[in-house]
């Protein structure tokens, strides 16, 4: 019998050679999508010129053979090799989006053979091999792979249909530029501009705590009345009755004492990753993926499993790995202090080692690669600065993983202080004593994932309940809330994870969980970087933030037509291709009615009004193309950092970049707070446009003055 294994890349392939031999077949890797969706154009050549109409064919758009890379050599030794086949083993990841790379070869070269399927989320020679003695028929993932037809397609109609209406309608004349529409893009650019205007929006409240000297017979310590925000102390008068209150008070002390116990964090997925990096390093979330994407499939690498993870769980298959990965750790010099007899095993939601976390997911956490300890030191040697220092951090979150809780004693000493005239206020202290380091040794001075060190704690003396206490020195301490921070890369790749917290709705919050919100792991920084090329977001330092532009488009789009910045929309198709993939729904029911959903939003554009964009917001050579996820744009991040010889990268998702490599808006107001001289030609045409159509009065030395005119933009553009 002749069989044939087709991967969805080359680690893949590599792997299930060193794990499989040759028993169940010759094994050939595909690089992502071999296949793309055919050019509006290439369907109905009345297409090539833009106009606001829905492109959505009498079918489904065809597929054509990819042209990019090496794609149609792999593509070619697939079809040669399929010839004359008896059967076909699908090993692609096992998501809704790799049984399509896998299933649409076998439609596109017409093969009617046997096909079954390998699940598997982890590439251990262990769980390899236990997949390939569990093949499924191919037939029970039908419908999941419907299910990602119609997600290609609907992505398709309704990103480009909608980029072209878009365009032609918001625009203003004689500007050049594209206005991209992306079903991921769009929320995307959503939330940097809520976030945004937000801040511009936000009004600071001055508070007051109140600190004092606190004297018991062991010894002294600070104590503070910081009450939460709802009951904050807004007057100075309140705030200082109070300090008086407290000098020289004498009355018993309130302690409560408690043994408690921390457990390590999370193993990292790809979002946790980019927002530690962003926040340890100041690395953009391409940079921490092209560096993680380098550990992974490096020449003489492969020190990490795969980087696009989207779980932070492993299988309980890879216990067994456990004494292994520590043992080959530990004789690494930056860890030989640490001592771990025998790795604890935490299973189940609360732990690390947890089959049902990896439902539906095609990746577990990010580790170090088990199949290359005895060989570590030499890979080691390999490696840049940055490629160390993230694999140092993926070895602690390992080995934090598998040691003891953290252990700690904390104390919570309180006392009422009576005020004349009002309530008493309450004065606290807090303190913790380490009783067993677990975890936390792993890092050291290091502070873990999601660790805050908020400063609250200080060192206590001796306490006894009840005990007499005395303060003395009591202060005011004047603060101001502040408003939210903005995005850094990192922490707007995990508010897109974490996209359900902008969705009101109950039952689409709860999809947009189970979905880990808006894009995947291995398209976020795309996307982000997208944005930046079309001149709507920009950098601010380490910030990401929003241009003129990108918060006009906003503004547009979010009266015209809310569901395309409402990431609400992107949870509604998931429940939409849930019912394909339960057989309540028809796939081309689910195709037909988004493309219904976009002829609506298509002519709610027409109506809105024309020309209402005037700052360029892209180059204005579009990129049409419905993107793919391949291996290519995959391993490509790591050459981002090189000149690319302005070829244009694809993404997984088909949402048109229409960028190519613009620069950035020289519009886009300056965060510095300085006047920078006269305001430039075009943001002066742009405020007196504003005036005129809404009958207002440009200030004072708005045409000298960048300061004021950047004011008045602000102001009234939203």
């Amino acid at each position: 019998m002749r069989r044939l294994i087709i991967t969805e890349k080359s680690s893949q392939a590599r792997d299930l050679r060193a794990a499989l031999g040759d028993r169940f077949g010759q094994i050939l890797p595909a690089e992502g999508h071999l296949l793309r969706l055919a050019e509006p154009d290439e369907v109905n050549p009345a297409w090539k010129q833009w106009s606001c109409i829905l492109l959505k064919p009498d079918g489904l758009y065809p597929t054509r053979p990819s042209a990019e890379g090496n794609k149609p050599a792999k593509l070619k030794a697939i079809a040669a090799a399929m010839k004359g086949c008896d059967q076909v083993i699908l090993a692609t990841d096992c998501d809704r989006e790799g049984q399509l790379i896998g299933e649409e070869i076998l439609e596109h070269l017409g093969y009617r053979g046997r096909v079954q399927r390998a699940l598997f989320t982890a590439q251990d020679p262990k769980t390899l091999q236990q997949a390939f003695a569990q093949l499924k028929p191919n037939a029970a993932l039908r419908p999941l792979y419907q299910a990602a037809v119609a997600r290609q397609q609907a992505d398709q109609i309704f990103n480009l249909s909608l980029t072209r209406t878009a365009t032609k309608t918001l625009l203003g004349p004689g500007v050049r530029g594209v206005i991209g529409i992306g079903r991921v893009k769009t929320p995307t650019l959503g939330i940097v501009c809520l976030r945004e205007l937000e801040i511009r929006n936000f009004r600071p409240e001055d508070y007051f705590e109140i600190t004092a000297t606190a004297t018991v017979a062991a010894g002294s310590f600070t104590m503070r009345h910081g009450p939460p925000a709802a009951r904050r102390v807004t007057d100075r008068a309140r705030a200082e009755a109070i300090a008086r209150a407290a000098a020289d008070y004498q009355g018993p002390l309130t302690v409560k004492v408690e043994h408690r116990r921390q457990a390590p964090p999370r193993l990292f997925d790809l979002p946790a990753l980019q927002k530690t990096c962003s926040q340890r390093w100041g690395w953009n979330a391409d940079k921490t993926l092209a560096v993680a994407q380098e550990l992974y499939d490096g020449d003489g690498k492969k020190l990490i499993t795969y980087p696009r993870a989207e779980a932070r769980y492993l299988s309980k298959n890879q216990v067994a790995d456990a004494p292994t990965i520590t043992g080959a750790l530990l004789r690494l010099r930056g860890f030989v202090h640490l001592e771990i007899t025998k790795p604890v095993i935490r299973r189940g939601k609360a732990g690390h080692f947890h089959d049902k976390g990896l439902e539906g997911v095609a990746h577990h956490a990010v580790i170090p690669n088990v199949n290359v300890l005895d060989d570590l030191q030499p890979r080691l040697d390999r490696l840049s600065d940055d490629e160390k220092r993230l694999f140092a951090l993926i070895c602690r979150s390992y080995l934090a993983a598998v040691m003891p809780d953290y252990e700690y004693r904390q104390t919570v000493a309180t006392m009422q202080v009576p005020v004349a005239g009002s309530a008493a206020a309450e004065f606290k202290a807090t303190g913790r004593i380490p009783l067993r380091l677990g975890w936390k040794a792993v890092y050291g001075v290091i502070m873990a994932e999601g660790e805050d060190e908020s400063g609250d704690e200080q060192t206590l003396p001796p306490l006894t309940d009840g005990e007499a206490t005395t303060l003395t020195d009591p202060k005011v301490e004047a603060k101001r809330t502040q408003p939210p921070p903005r995005y850094s890369e990192g922490t707007l790749v995990e508010a897109m994870q974490n996209a359900w917290r902008f969705v009101n709705d109950p039952a689409l919050r709860e999809r947009l969980k189970e979905a880990k919100g808006i894009g995947t792991p291995a398209t976020r920084a795309e996307i982000i970087k997208g944005l930046k090329r079309q001149n709507l977001l920009a950098a601010d330092g380490k910030f990401v933030v929003p241009t003129t532009a990108g918060l006009q488009i906003f503004e547009l789009l979010r009266a015209a037509a809310p569901s395309l910045v409402d990431p609400g929309t992107t949870a509604a198709w998931e429940m939409r291709l849930d019912d394909i993939v339960s057989g309540r729904a028809d796939y081309r029911a689910v195709i037909d009615g988004i493309a219904d959903v976009a002829a609506e939003i298509i002519a709610v554009l027409q109506n809105h009004g024309a020309g209402r964009i005037d700052l360029d917001v892209a180059d204005p050579t579009p990129s049409r193309r419905g993107a793919r996820r391949t291996q290519g744009t995959r391993r490509k991040a790591a050459a981002d950092a090189k000149p690319q010889g302005g070829r244009r990268r694809r993404t997984r998702a088909v949402e048109p970049d229409g960028i190519g490599d613009a620069a950035t808006n020289p519009e886009a107001p300056s965060r510095s707070g300085t006047s920078g001289g006269a305001p430039t030609a075009k943001m002066l045409a742009y405020a007196r446009s504003l005036a005129s159509n809404r009958n207002l009065a440009l200030p004072p030395g708005c045409d000298q003055d960048f300061a004021i005119c950047r004011q008045f933009l602000d102001q009234h553009a939203r």
